[in-house]
């Protein structure tokens, strides 16, 4: 185990096979980030300050980027029926697992993002005057994080 530290450049997302989402390659992923509520709570008599509690953790959403292909994939039609269904349809979450990789493709450090769904599927704007990839967003949601 080396002590030098991790780059982050070569990644695999992995998503449930049951739903047959493959299509896993992005450029960009985002929004790992937890931290712990707290609560101010003033006590009588005392004015100098306010007692600070947890309340528990909170997770940023994920956001995923990628580049736009002309195939209709698993996830986009994942992301379609979640956002575009609306309350009337059954909510299906997956397992995210996040995987950094060694050079020889094998995983160094995961990171699982339990009961994730999508809340918001953007895409780049198109514009004529640019010569640029049309870019995807995905923004997911989670209940909680482990790193495995």
């Amino acid at each position: 185990m080396s002590d030098y530290p991790l780059t982050g450049f070569y990644f695999r997302l992995s998503f449930p096979l049951e739903l047959g989402l493959l299509d896993t390659s992005f450029k960009e992923v985002s929004g790992m980030n937890m931290e712990m509520g707290i609560e101010e709570i003033a006590e009588g008599g005392e004015n100098r300050f306010k007692h600070r509690v947890p309340t528990g953790a909170k997770y940023q959403n994920l956001v995923l980027k990628r580049g736009v292909t002309s195939s209709v994939s698993a996830l986009s039609l994942w992301c379609e029926a979640t956002i575009g269904g609306g309350l009337s349809t059954t909510l299906v979450t997956q397992t995210v697992l996040l995987s950094l990789l060694n050079e020889d493709s094998l995983p160094i450090k995961n990171w699982s993002f339990i009961n994730a769904w999508p809340v918001k599927w953007e895409f780049s704007p198109l514009n004529s005057m640019n010569n640029e990839i049309l870019i995807e967003t995905l923004e997911l949601t989670y209940d909680y994080s482990l790193v495995i």
